[in-house]
């Protein structure tokens, strides 16, 4: 069976690794940054890498994009749309508001083109080994289309028509948000309090507070080790948009507007550190208190 040529469009942090397991599956692939320099290593790979956008999506029947924000994704699909093969799909993977997935939508169907709007939860180490959360918004027939494909990339999920996909995001980092400050807070009162942080984290972990977040990041916190990973900037991004979605529905999200409230301490500071930098957040709150000894790991 021939597969169909794919054009993935942002080769970040996120991009490069997903990007990389379509080829390895064999999937023809087309590579296009905006800094061309980043996919010079799938050029390496199989790809084939264009600097211009244009030639990247002419004739896909798939677009990817993994762009940094909705703003990025609107000014890419605009410049794409004249070179876009009548029919082709175009899976928007970036974290957008729900409200710019729906302006995607209208735009390409108006052009008599298909969206999908599918965000991820897992990082980079998800990314590589292919394990990704990936919420779908879309009709039933392009998720169809389009779920071998992301079915290389993780664990796809058809949460609802297009836009939806955001939403799923969305609750997603309010939850990965939440915890990731308050298991900062949890290890930061346990050494505070005269307890061994690290030893307390052992001892719950296994009972109702065990978590990803816990495992992963409580480590990362221990360590001090805030190289990324997903971003401050990024976590702060869909908090907000959160916050947006929260609003126009008529909701009032008091834990997310603290916890929003934290990342936007330190957004100018740290914009590039992992998302656990909660911890220095929460360290500021509270001067002359840190977490362990060792030395910050910053990008």
């Amino acid at each position: 069976m021939t597969l169909p040529t794919i054009a993935f469009l942002g080769i970040g942090l996120m991009g490069r690794p997903m990007a990389t397991r379509l080829l390895q599956s064999g999937y023809p692939l087309r590579a296009w940054n905006r800094s061309p320099g980043k996919a010079d290593r799938l050029g390496q790979a199989g790809a084939t890498v264009h600097a211009s956008l244009a030639e990247a999506v002419g004739g896909a029947a798939i677009v990817i994009s993994m762009l940094e924000a909705g703003a990025a994704v609107e000014q890419v699909v605009g410049a794409a749309l004249p070179a876009l093969a009548p029919g082709a799909l175009w899976i928007d993977m970036s974290s957008t508001g729900q409200g710019e997935a729906l302006a995607f939508d209208a735009t390409l169907r108006g052009h008599g083109l298909r969206f999908i709007d599918a965000p991820v939860s897992g990082g980079v180490a998800g990314a590589e080994a292919g394990t990704l959360a990936i919420m779908a918004g879309a009709s039933a027939a392009d998720f169809t289309q389009a779920e071998a494909v992301l079915r290389v990339l993780g664990r796809p999920t058809l949460v609802g028509p297009a836009g939806s996909g955001q939403v799923a995001k969305l609750c997603n980092q309010l939850i990965v948000g939440g915890t990731l400050a308050i298991v900062a807070e949890a290890l930061l009162l346990a050494q505070a309090a005269g307890a061994d942080p690290a030893a307390v984290r052992a001892a719950i972990r296994g009972g109702f507070a065990e978590s990803r977040i816990l495992e992963v990041h409580g480590q990362r916190m221990l360590k001090r080790d805030f190289m990324p990973g997903g971003q401050v900037k990024s976590q702060l991004k869909d908090l907000q948009n959160a916050l947006i979605a929260a609003a126009a529905a008529g909701l009032v999200l008091p834990v997310a507007n603290v916890v929003t409230d934290n990342y936007r301490s330190i957004e100018h500071s740290h914009p590039r550190a992992d998302q656990s930098a909660a911890l220095l957040a929460l360290e500021r709150m509270n001067p002359g208190r840190r977490l362990g000894d060792g030395p910050d790991r910053l990008p």
